[in-house]
């Protein structure tokens, strides 16, 4: 896949079939659309394109918002990497851009820099200042232009039964396995691991805490999950806190994940670990005592949960 970081750069000698959207999560429903992209490219000998924006533009358009997204850039990135698409354009989001009309924005951006023959895009599609245009727009414009409009309709987008927001919900309900269900592949979080209070470690359970530096990416519900995450080649399992540390005074929300059967140095080393199962609220415990059974019972449970079903 080639990518690009402004229409502008890219290479439109070949015609392109395009698909347009934030497309955060690229869940199931995300890639019958992009599935659909990818044959009707192949099948008339043109280019898969998919016009995707960065920042979202409500970051941009309403500042005070926050806005949490299933993915960062780079994990967007990332799993639209495995779709077999043939480019990726994050173009900027800007306040200027913004104010394109829906006639500047077709001619400047589907037909000068992409090269548009055909555009797939979902029913609902709003497009140019104020987001005053509509996939009917889309069509009278591809009829004087050379293009062609193929509309994902309701029901096709119904029958998947899956939105971004649906997935964004049951992650703050702290329901991993529906999110993962319709996410098609497991959550994940990504960032560097950086030194803690190392507490963990004094409790027998030493932890890797992850630093994420996005502060528009959506943290799951506080609570104890377990993960996985490949490290050197390798798959190793744990248990992760996100939460406070109630019990022993804590002042901020950490995430911090115990591997299990590894031995390791993670600082200062940037991972992505994925999210598999919830098992419990973060509780603030009676002692410290108290903790360390509880984190024996995660890791019992974790374990046999890895055990029956991975």
């Amino acid at each position: 896949m080639k990518r690009y970081t402004d229409a502008a750069t890219y290479d439109n000698e070949i015609p392109s079939v395009v698909t347009i959207g934030t497309f955060d999560g690229v869940h199931i429903g995300h890639r019958k659309i992009i599935e659909r992209l990818i044959e009707a490219a192949k099948r008339n000998g043109l280019e898969s394109v998919i016009l995707t924006f960065f920042p979202h533009p409500r970051m941009v358009l309403q500042k005070d918002t926050n806005i949490k997204l299933i993915h960062t850039i780079d994990e967007r990135i990332q799993v639209l990497e495995q779709t077999g698409l043939d480019s990726l354009i994050i173009h900027p989001f800007t306040k200027e851009f913004s104010r394109l009309s829906a006639g500047e924005y077709v001619e400047q951006m589907l037909i000068e820099k992409l090269n548009v023959r055909h555009v797939i895009i979902g029913y609902d599609h709003r497009f140019g200042r104020n987001r005053n245009s509509n996939i009917t727009d889309l069509a009278s414009f591809g009829m004087h232009n050379n293009f062609t409009v193929e509309e994902i309709s309701k029901q096709d987008i119904d029958d998947v039964a899956v939105s971004s927001t649906k997935i964004r919900e049951a992650l703050m309900e702290g329901d991993i396995e529906k999110a993962n269900k319709f996410l098609g592949y497991k959550f994940m979080l990504t960032g560097k691991i950086t030194k803690g209070k190392e507490l963990g470690r004094k409790l027998g359970y030493p932890t890797a805490n992850l630093w994420i530096k996005e502060d528009y990416k959506l943290i799951p519900k506080k609570g104890v999950y377990i993960v996985q995450s490949k490290i050197d080649n390798k798959i190793y399992f744990g248990m992760m806190n996100i939460g406070m540390n109630p019990t022993v005074n804590g002042k901020h929300q950490t995430i911090e994940t115990h591997f299990f059967d590894a031995s390791f140095n993670l600082y200062e080393k940037k991972i992505q670990i994925e999210m598999l199962k919830r098992i419990r609220n973060e509780k603030k415990f009676n002692s410290i005592d108290e903790l360390k059974a509880a984190m024996q019972e995660d890791e019992d449970f974790s374990r046999d949960y890895i055990n029956s079903t991975v």
